[in-house]
């Protein structure tokens, strides 16, 4: 198919780079008490998020330049590479952090798996759903080989451990089926034993069921498992309308842990208040907006998957972190998409962002 090209969403790539450019103040704000202690260098993680900014930023410039549906030839190989280092994360190949093991490489430089599946997932799938589309009603030939697939994929997730990764991929493939025309009775089926396997998963680990129980009653856990979210919910009380003010806060003096992590959004709603967590509750309502609307004037059907795949992937990563961070989800290890620290999150979100950018290029509405 010979499509038309015309200019990228001008309002998604600055709503990204805003969401950018206040993750790369924030992380700064967040750690430089601990990087000065740890590192000896304040500025220590600011400048390695800098550095993976600039990354992301000329790899989201790269997938937005050439025609998306080059991408289906490497769907395949893509998603089969990154099961390969699934597989490998659970070897003595793996590197272990927090009695985890998530990464592949060295200290000095590592990925993690499967943030890099997050993304080849929802590739191979925007494919495989685009030439089964007539079949997406039928459960043997349509929507088995999808459950497999993610059985597969979240199995290996979930060895790591890592339950919140392997809940974001699943919620995001199921809102792929209900774009693709799967049947509501095979999705409500699938949510049930969805649940029930996610109840399982917390029940059989001592160390999430302790999780789960924090998130219910923290208070009765303050010194240990309910500890991280009450200072959590210290720092989004201490920040009132206003904030404290940019650098002030509290908390990031080895109050809450993951503070540039898993937490930032609590610092920065200490340091900029009720209104700076509107503005970014707002950024991400907009990257949505503009998301699904490139989704729907998508060309082709395998663009539309693939538009609705990667919002989706953003949005609801962006939903799991907030949720935990004002206590109304148990905590995962999720991070906040371009706002948290970290390398190998950021460069894959940036390169899903370009790939949006491409498909709104050959937009019907262009």
């Amino acid at each position: 198919m010979r499509l038309k090209k015309g200019p990228p969403d001008f309002m998604l790539f600055i709503c990204t780079l805003t969401l950018l450019g206040i993750g790369i103040v924030m992380v700064f704000s967040s750690s430089s008490v601990t990087a000065n202690l740890v590192n000896d260098d304040a500025y220590y993680y600011l400048k390695k998020q800098l550095q993976w900014a600039g990354i992301g930023l000329v790899a989201m410039v790269l997938a937005m330049k050439f025609n998306y549906n080059k991408l289906k030839a490497l769907a395949l190989p893509l998603f089969a590479i990154t099961v390969l280092c699934l597989i490998a994360v659970l070897t003595p190949l793996g590197v272990t952090v927090n009695g985890a093991s998530r990464w592949l490489g060295v200290e000095s430089m590592r990925f993690a798996p499967a943030e890099v599946a997050k993304l080849t997932i929802v590739l191979f799938l925007a494919k495989y759903m685009e030439v089964n589309y007539g079949r997406m009603k039928s459960f043997a030939r349509g929507v088995l080989p999808i459950l497999i697939i993610i059985a597969v994929t979240c199995g290996l997730i979930l060895k790591q451990p890592d339950l919140g990764t392997s809940f974001s991929i699943a919620g995001t493939i199921f809102c792929m089926m209900i774009v693709a025309g799967a049947r509501w009775t095979h999705l409500s089926l699938l949510t049930i034993s969805g649940a029930g396997l996610i109840a399982g998963a917390i029940i059989n680990e001592p160390y999430r069921f302790e999780r789960f129980a924090a998130f219910l009653d923290p208070w009765k856990y303050p010194k240990d498992d309910g500890f991280q979210i009450i200072q959590s919910l210290y720092a989004l009380g201490s920040g009132g309308i206003f904030g404290l003010g940019l650098g002030r806060s509290r908390q990031k003096f080895f109050y809450l842990p993951e503070q540039h992590t898993d937490f930032i959004l609590a610092i920065l709603g200490e340091e900029l208040g009720f209104l700076g967590i509107a503005v970014v509750l707002f950024l991400f309502i907009f990257f949505a907006w503009r998301g699904y609307r490139i989704a729907l004037n998508a060309p082709d059907t395998f663009g539309n998957l693939l538009a609705s795949g990667l919002t989706t992937m953003v949005i609801f990563q962006a939903a799991i972190n907030i949720g935990v961070v004002a206590g109304c989800l148990p905590v995962t290890g999720i991070t906040l998409p371009f706002i948290s620290y970290g390398g190998t999150s950021l460069i894959f979100t940036m390169i899903a962002v370009g790939l949006l950018l491409n498909i709104s290029r050959y937009s019907t509405n262009n």
